[in-house]
């Protein structure tokens, strides 16, 4: 099962995956894993449209998503989630990958900015610092030629921030 990427990205498909990451990347397969969007026969109409035609779409529950990526065999799989929980979900169910790329995670209420384009709240930190202590890079950039920006610094300055954490 080669993973191409693992992306964060609240937006899941839309133009910087679709004509920045898809156009550079190999992939076979576009992988959505995210309840929410599964149950969204729209988002699923409105996902297919920009997605070319030479790649499959394949928006699935996290369940489901993780029970494709351990059985698909020789293709190339970006898989795209909403948010640091999800990918964490992917990972802790037995769906192995080095790197997670940290694309758009905007603001809303309860969230703060830590880099340009990644805002979190308390929960985000901690599932990224969770992915990190797993032994998975933290990269961020929004498209495929930007520089790499290893975020563990920073998520690790902000974990040890939470009022939980014992210091």
């Amino acid at each position: 099962m080669p993973i191409s990427l693992v992306r964060i990205d609240d937006r899941l498909v839309h133009g910087q995956v679709v004509q920045g990451w898809l156009k550079v990347i190999p992939v076979d397969i576009l992988l959505v894993a995210s309840d929410i969007a599964a149950e969204n026969k729209m988002q699923k109409m409105l996902m297919e449209m920009a997605v070319p035609s030479d790649i499959k779409l394949e928006v699935k529950s996290l369940q489901d998503a993780v029970a494709v990526l351990k059985v698909v065999n020789c293709k190339n799989i970006m898989v795209l989630v909403a948010s640091p929980k999800e990918a964490f979900y992917i990972l802790e169910h037995g769906v192995r990958f080095n790197s997670l790329n940290i694309g758009g995670m905007h603001f809303f209420s309860g969230k703060k900015q830590i880099l340009s384009n990644v805002c979190a709240d308390d929960s985000d930190i901690k599932f990224l610092y969770r992915i990190y202590q797993k032994g998975i890079e933290l990269e961020s950039r929004i498209l495929p030629g930007d520089e790499r920006l290893n975020i563990i610094p920073l998520i690790e300055k902000e974990y040890l921030t939470l009022p939980e954490v014992e210091k």
